[in-house]
């Protein structure tokens, strides 16, 4: 398939593959702290077609804080992972992966008795997804195992798998991070990221999950379809109104094509998306993530809380470049490879 990359997105070569701006000192940044799956996705290369049908599949490393984390590095911030693999050739993958884009792994840990968790991934005509989890080793990231890790380190910390809300160590150590972070006043990011088969019978248990962290964090990012879901309501408008009485985050509502709705106190408004052909929508969520937590960390801590709707509109935009731009490329992962903050205004 051909595609033409939009004249806002061509940026200069060596700023390409440049991730971390000269300028920058990624030591006098905020330090991001991203926490719960990092898995292996196993993408079929057959086009438009379903997992059943599928013959050939391709190796790339995936989970979305993993993907949030890499976007992050990618762009020239200063980001640690969470997380546990498999003492496997695949958790081997994992961490090389994230070093190579600059992601501190020091909590990417191993674990002998289980296997690096898959996802088996089918692109349709349409860039949307046929998955499958066959779930290993992220599961069983413990509050044991991370004794070590302070959340002082860090002034963001971001949640942002489903995974973490199925049963197992995994879910108890989100809402203990989750209680951490907020004692020690870090702004708290979350990403539901809801997955329908991995909440087959029990949509109801992801709900009241998600809403618990919706009413802690600062910032919160829904696809319109999970606003509808964990709002249980009919209507957009009326699920944007029911967010804001459970939260006073600020919060923002990917719409596809149509752009993204944020919510900032009072005001609404809808940032315009990028124009781009998709190839692979896996991980443009993860990059707008990633984008808006990396721009939040260039400021003072202090300051965060206390920007005014036009700079968080500014952010939402430039998230939204990063995520379209993630659209144009074959997986997360690549994509994240042409990721600069050359690309924000």
């Amino acid at each position: 398939m051909s595609f033409k990359v939009p004249s806002a997105f061509v940026v200069k070569k060596a700023a390409i593959l440049s991730r971390k701006p000269p300028q920058l000192n990624i030591h006098n940044m905020n330090k991001i702290l991203c926490i719960g799956e990092a898995l292996i996705d196993m993408i079929c290369t057959d086009r438009d077609v379903s997992l059943s049908q599928g013959q050939h599949f391709l190796k790339k490393a995936g989970g979305a804080p993993t993907n949030v984390a890499a976007a992050i590095a990618a762009l020239g911030g200063n980001v640690s992972l969470a997380a546990k693999v498999g003492a496997d050739p695949f958790g081997d993958h994992l961490v090389t992966v994230l070093q190579d884009f600059g992601v501190d792994t020091k909590w990417m840990l191993r674990d002998d008795a289980l296997f690096t968790t898959f996802a088996f991934v089918s692109l349709l005509h349409n860039g949307e997804r046929d998955f499958v989890f066959n779930r290993g080793a992220d599961g069983a990231l413990s509050t044991a195992d991370l004794t070590e890790l302070s959340i002082k380190d860090y002034s963001i910390v971001h949640f942002g798998s489903a995974t973490g809300f199925l049963p197992g160590p995994l879910q108890e150590t989100y809402k203990h991070y989750l209680h951490a972070a907020k004692d020690q006043h870090a702004f708290i990011s979350f990403d539901p990221n809801y997955r329908q088969l991995l909440f087959p019978h029990d949509a109801g248990s992801f709900i009241s999950q998600a809403k618990y962290f919706i009413e802690a964090c600062d910032f919160f990012k829904l696809s319109d379809d999970e606003a509808l879901l964990i709002t249980e309501t009919g209507s957009l408008d009326a699920a944007i109104e029911k967010l804001r009485k459970l939260s006073g985050a600020v919060f923002a509502v990917t719409i596809g094509s149509k752009g993204t709705i944020l919510s900032v106190g009072n005001k609404l408004n809808t940032v315009p998306s990028i124009p781009v052909q998709p190839v692979d929508t896996t991980g443009a969520g993860d990059a707008f993530v990633g984008a808006l937590l990396y721009q939040l960390s260039l400021k003072q801590k202090a300051t965060i809380n206390q920007l005014s709707f036009d700079e968080w509109r500014h952010l939402v935009a430039n998230a939204n470049k990063a995520g379209a731009r993630t659209c144009a490329f074959m997986g997360a992962m690549e994509a994240f490879k042409h990721l600069s903050a050359g690309i924000f205004d």
